[in-house]
């Protein structure tokens, strides 16, 4: 007897492969039991089936390792709980490295798996032959072991977690296509199918490669492609040990996984092949794509370098399916900001097995909850922009997505492929100036300049890159004169109408009831007292202001923002395009900017945390008096249009003073110096005011509160902080640390890195992240504690400071 399609739901999930049946399993577990799962034709037919299965924990970051280890956990016990079978071993992976900028990577990751609390051994390729007898070591340096990785079933996997998702009460329904979304004030209120509609407090986007299209339907933007995905099976190996570990030669492009006597040879190529540009067909399920050994020879050949016996054995099998790939190779979680109760798990770049676990259970806590449960910045959905929905930045970014993965990823790397997108209206002066541009959130930023006769590009390694020292003249001509930097992607929001005030001062922490031209730092909070945006606020008139926030945090802001609006008479513009913004820093920007207007620059006439329109050059001009490099400077902010000729205008005046042009890298090293927070990397959603060092950033006396005021005062009643951010300078000037290194403090692991930068005023890498201490992160032990951070496997003594370790006083900012 067919089931009947109910006409209502508390939550229905659209796709049933892995991460579909995942999220259905974890919602039951929270309590849901009105959840419906469909499915337009069998579970796991889209891409879920011929998935390689591979379930890895380590991986880019600590959060996403921790994630990834859960869903090891969990498949690991679902046997037990459902009865269904998983084909979950824990038979380890071992990845090798032929460079000593790979082992270097390698050795970044085994660092971070002890702050993860995963085994993770370095070994010489002497010790990888042991674990892999066919393995070629005739060029690797050496080799990391995981015994705790495994491989799993992806169809025995995803019906296991439909299984458990049926015994907590969800229904799933196969062969129900959903045609449509309904909505209803702004939020996702069921969907239309091929069987009738239901209505719903939850819609759940787990389409897989259908996801972007689906997500137009409601005008929700999924950024991610299909590309062609491949791999090989050989014909019966004798030779072939049974229970092999997952082996990965990155540099090769290929993973090795035994199975069943066989061995499967999987790619990760540069140069990959987009697939699905006219639409996926209608009749697509259990189908591969066509063969292509040319594509393919290349990668070949090196997977029968690296197993040489692969040269005198056939090919049973020679695979070809589409997975679906996002711009930066980062799956999209949460509830998109164009939709209320709409959320999305989806685009997970052929690791879906390994995150399915995971990315489920933070879905469902994340519907549950109402709110992340834990800092998912690095998947979250409200990371991008518009255009990276459109078809020709998906196809020309999909090309090389895929091989990324398996790239070293070098600090600072930037992409090749869809650039150009955002141009600053300065980009042309900045590149005859030797501009080398990076890539964030679609804007071409100069991060270094080159020299004259320097090849303006990038030399990757782990450790001093070819603009070091370019970085070094730059960070010193802010420190002892004065540079210029183009902030023109800077995110500008205006925020005007009578409640203005009252509607900031409710989000912001600190007080915005300020007179007109005054500035403002704050923090948004939510009420959990975590961090959602750091932002400066500048109050124009009674009843307008300006906010600005980081370039990578766009959408997430205007979201926030819109979501607190409520019943405020408030009108909310981006304003990101229509100014480009021209930063002057150093001891001489004041003399800088007096050749070029009559507005009185004093300290008197012009006090910190000022800002006023003042006529510069040919331009009417706004002018911040504010830093994020720790220097006396000032923020012009420019209609669009005059901004070329205001930056010759000072570039021209500053001429006498050795004024020159610096990156993103160098604006990096000044304020890790200052020791200032960057949102998304210092300070998060998890991370609160106190905990970070900003409770100064708070009026905890101002009328009628703010969001997250409770949770800090809660926190402060508590005694001292468990958790509190911490800076450290390297007494070894060598190394170079970036994120996620373990520090250590008398032995034993408190925390890891956030940041780290070579600082050249100090002369050495200064470092910034949390440290954990049950009895409080005191001063005391602070000064008496040993403290060491491990890169690369080594450790190295750092003194901790809970101040900036440049200007503390900030008597350069203030005279």
């Amino acid at each position: 007897m067919t089931k009947q399609l109910p006409t209502s739901a508390q939550v229905v999930i659209v796709g049933g492969g892995v991460i579909g049946c995942s999220v259905a399993y974890h919602l039951t577990r929270l309590g849901f039991t009105d959840v419906v799962l469909l499915e337009r034709r069998t579970l796991t037919c889209g891409t879920t089936w011929h998935a390689a299965g591979l379930v890895p924990t380590l991986r880019a970051t600590y959060n996403m390792s921790m994630l990834a280890n859960y869903s090891a956990s969990l498949y690991e016990q679902l046997e037990a709980e459902t009865g269904q079978a998983t084909g979950f071993v824990r038979n380890g992976s071992l990845t090798v490295a032929t460079n000593k900028e790979r082992l270097a990577e390698l050795k970044r990751g085994a660092s971070m798996a002890k702050v993860a609390g995963f085994p993770c051994d370095v070994i010489s390729p002497e010790q990888a032959k042991e674990m892999w007898p066919l393995l070629n070591t005739d060029d690797l340096l050496g080799a990391i072991h995981l015994p705790m990785d495994g491989m799993a079933s992806p169809v025995d996997v995803t019906q296991a977690l439909a299984k458990g998702a049926r015994m907590g009460g969800a229904q799933i329904f196969e062969n129900c296509k959903v045609l449509d979304i309904k909505t209803r004030d702004g939020k996702a209120s069921g969907v239309v199918t091929e069987l009738g509609d239901i209505d719903a407090e939850y819609v759940v986007n787990c389409a897989g490669m259908w996801a972007r299209e689906f997500g137009r339907k409601a005008g929700v933007n999924v950024p991610l492609h299909a590309a062609e995905h491949f791999y090989v099976v050989t014909e019966n190996m004798p030779d072939l040990q049974h229970g092999l570990p997952t082996l990965r030669d990155m540099d090769g492009y290929c993973y090795y996984k035994e199975d069943a006597g066989k061995l499967l040879v999987g790619m990760f190529e540069p140069g990959a092949k987009p697939w699905g540009m006219k639409g996926i067909p209608e009749d697509f399920h259990f189908d591969q794509l066509p063969d292509d050994f040319e594509h393919l020879e290349p990668y070949l050949e090196a997977a029968m370098h690296r197993v040489p016996l692969l040269e005198q054995t056939g090919l049973q099998v020679f695979f070809n399916g589409p997975e679906a790939f996002t711009p930066d190779d980062r799956y999209h979680l949460g509830e998109a900001p164009e939709l209320r109760n709409y959320f999305v798990a989806a685009g997970f770049n052929s690791v879906g097995i390994q995150s399915a676990g995971g990315a489920g259970k933070m879905l469902a806590e994340w519907i549950h909850k109402g709110h992340a449960p834990r800092d998912l910045w690095d998947v979250d959905i409200r990371r991008n922009m518009p255009f990276q929905g459109t078809q020709d930045y998906l196809y020309d970014r999909t090309t090389e997505s895929l091989g990324l993965l398996y790239e070293t990823h070098f600090p600072f790397k930037q992409f090749k492929t869809a650039r150009g997108v955002r141009r600053s209206v300065l980009h042309d002066q900045l590149k005859a100036q030797g501009a080398v541009f990076g890539s964030e959130n679609g804007w071409e930023r100069a991060n270094w300049f080159a020299d004259e006769g320097q090849t303006p590009e990038y030399e990757y390694s782990f450790g001093r890159q070819n603009w070091f020292g370019n970085n070094k003249a730059e960070h010193e001509a802010v420190r002892n004169s004065v540079g210029v930097m183009d902030q023109s992607s800077f995110c500008k929001y205006q925020v005007e109408g009578p409640d203005a005030e009252k509607f900031l001062n409710r989000i912001c922490s600190n007080n915005v009831a300020v007179p007109v031209g005054k500035m403002v730092y704050t923090q948004w909070l939510n009420e959990r007292g975590g961090i959602e945006a750091d932002v400066t606020v500048t109050r124009l008139a009674d009843d307008r202001y300006l906010v600005v926030s980081g370039v990578a945090c766009q959408t997430r802001d205007m979201d926030w923002l819109r979501r607190h609006k409520e019943d405020h008479m408030v009108v909310l513009t981006d304003m990101t395009s229509a100014y480009a913004v021209v930063t002057v820093m150093g001891p001489n920007a004041r003399k800088t900017l007096s050749k070029i207007t009559k507005a009185d620059l004093s300290h008197e006439g012009f006090p910190f945390a000022t800002s006023r329109e003042i006529d510069m050059h040919y331009a009417m001009v706004r002018a911040s008096r504010i830093t994020y490099v720790g220097e006396l400077g000032w923020e012009l902010y420019i209609p669009t249009e005059y901004a070329p000729s205001v930056y010759d205008a000072v570039m021209e005046a500053g001429e006498e003073f050795g004024i020159r042009p610096y990156g993103y890298h160098t604006m990096n090293s000044l304020r890790m110096e200052k020791c200032y927070r960057h949102w998304g990397h210092d300070i998060t959603d998890e991370d609160t005011v106190l905990e970070a060092g900003l409770s100064f950033a708070s009026d905890f006396e101002k009328e009628g509160g703010f969001i997250g005021k409770e949770a800090l005062l809660e926190q402060k009643a508590q005694g001292p902080l468990t958790k509190r951010f911490v800076a450290f300078v390297f007494e070894n000037p060598e190394p170079l640390c970036y994120h996620e290194e373990p520090i250590w403090a008398d032995g034993k692991i408190v925390g890891r890195t956030t940041a780290g930068m070579f600082c050249h005023t100090v002369g050495a890498t200064v470092a910034m992240g949390y440290v954990e201490r049950p009895e409080g992160v005191v001063k005391d032990w602070l000064d008496s504690a040993h403290f060491e951070i491990e890169v690369e496997c080594e450790r190295y003594t750092v003194k901790p400071s809970l101040r900036s370790v440049f200007d503390p006083t900030m008597e350069k900012i203030k005279c």
